[in-house]
């Protein structure tokens, strides 16, 4: 099919509107989503204007109507696994919204596995002020967005869309402001061209804005892998590079890294990553308090070299709960498939406690990935248990009471992850020891 054809057969949606809505204020009062609504219509026909859309067509979504309805999880989860841009309306309720953090994680995910498979990166998010935002407040996901928004007109940025829809002396400044979005929304839509991807399981998703917290939560991703230098004999040289962190399992449906894909999806979670080699990091002392939370990648690779596997021992003789071991497994690799039983047993020789404790998720990452998709589903429920399980086994001091007296605050998390302050991270301790049969009660 001709690039001209498939254009015209591409009948998805130019944008998701993602939007949180706004309780009614007194019984019987006016609908106050009703101004989100017309914002909506505008950009549909400014969009049908501009491209070549068939009458029927969806121009854009919005979940006004579904909200409410059966089965509205999974058609959110259908048209964000479709639609080609996606556009959040920035307002303080719209980054308290677990709903609205969802919604962004899912797509935020296509984009993720478009760089992955193609090395180029894929911002299809164009922001939108529904109500003035000061940088400082937005979560790391918003924040990081490179947009302009002056270009859509100065009253914008300083009233926000719902400041020029409500007062009609700004009627001339919305429909300006209203006409530059959708030629935004259209020239990514086209310049991207992201591609349909299989749609998250909304009920379970996390929200991209994370939970609540007084400071930056970092996040570590180690990785435990040959490099091109010192391969197995004959162990293909296709999957590594220079450095461990090189490593890339689902070659060649994806073209990077794994760690640097890992890296995105924490990010997108908003988690401060940072990524090194296993064969570089010193084994931390028995019984020392974790740092940092972290993910482990493991080659079954990696176990060919005997000083690797040795350090993988040492690091398993002791437990930490805080790390979560993901295996990443591709069955088309020839070499792979052909040396699976033998790898798995070694790995599970030397790693006994990491491959028999944890939640269902980390043991189920820790049996094997075999799929980009399915790294990408199992990668924020390892993080989270690794966070949580930090919580747990980080020290903690008590805040030098001022004048010597009598200590009046609770106890706070020492180091780089203060961040995950027990106030305002934890809402309760359900989240800090979660239900036995989830929890490795060995590990407390």
């Amino acid at each position: 099919m001709s690039d001209s054809a498939q254009r015209a057969a591409d009948h998805r949606p130019y944008f998701f509107l993602s939007y949180a809505h706004t309780p009614r204020y007194g019984a019987g009062g006016p609908d106050p989503d009703m101004w989100v609504e017309r914002l909506f219509r505008d950009l549909c026909g400014h969009v049908m204007a501009m491209t070549d859309l068939p009458a029927g067509a969806p121009a854009g979504f919005m979940d006004r109507e579904i909200r409410s309805g059966e089965g509205w999880s999974e058609r959110l989860g259908e048209v964000l696994a479709s639609c080609r841009v996606f556009v959040p309306l920035f307002s303080p309720r719209y980054f308290a919204s677990e709903m609205c953090g969802k919604e962004w994680y899912a797509f935020a995910q296509r984009a993720i596995y478009h760089h992955a498979k193609s090395n180029r990166p894929a911002e299809a998010i164009v922001p939108a002020l529904w109500v003035p935002m000061p940088p400082e407040q937005l979560p790391g996901p918003a924040e990081r967005l490179q947009f302009n928004h002056r270009a859509f007109g100065d009253r914008y940025v300083t009233d926000g869309l719902y400041g020029l829809i409500k007062l009609r002396i700004f009627a001339e400044e919305y429909e300006a402001a209203v006409y530059e979005l959708a030629k935004r929304i259209v020239s990514v839509a086209d310049t991207i061209r992201l591609a349909p991807g299989s749609p998250v399981e909304f009920r379970q998703a996390p929200s991209a804005f994370g939970r609540p917290s007084v400071g930056p939560r970092p996040m570590h991703v180690t990785v435990a892998a040959p490099t091109s230098h010192d391969l197995p004999p004959g162990r293909s040289a296709d999957y590594y590079g220079k450095q461990s962190q090189d490593w890339n399992p689902y070659h060649p449906d994806s073209a990077r890294p794994l760690a640097y894909v890992a890296q995105d999806l924490v990010r997108s979670l908003n988690y401060q990553p940072t990524v090194s080699s296993f064969d570089h990091e010193p084994l931390p002392a028995a019984g020392q308090p974790p740092t940092r939370p972290e993910i482990l990648l493991i080659d079954r690779w990696a176990l060919e070299n005997e000083e690797r596997r040795r350090k993988l021992a040492a690091f398993d003789a002791h437990p930490h709960p805080w790390v979560s071991v993901v295996v990443p497994w591709n069955r088309d690799d020839p070499d792979s498939r052909g040396a699976e039983a033998e790898l798995i047993e070694k790995l599970e020789r030397t790693m006994p406690h990491q491959m028999s404790h944890g939640r269902a998720a980390c043991q189920a990452a820790a049996k094997g990935v075999y799929s980009m998709e399915a790294f990408g589903h199992l990668l924020p429920q390892v993080a989270e248990a690794a966070a949580q399980e930090y919580l747990r086994h980080a020290e903690v001091f008590p805040p030098a009471p001022p004048g010597g007296g009598s200590h009046s605050e609770r106890p706070r998390l020492r180091g780089p992850m203060a961040g995950y302050s027990t106030t305002h991270y934890v809402p309760n301790m359900r989240d800090i020891a979660p239900d036995a049969e989830d929890t490795d009660d060995s590990q407390s």
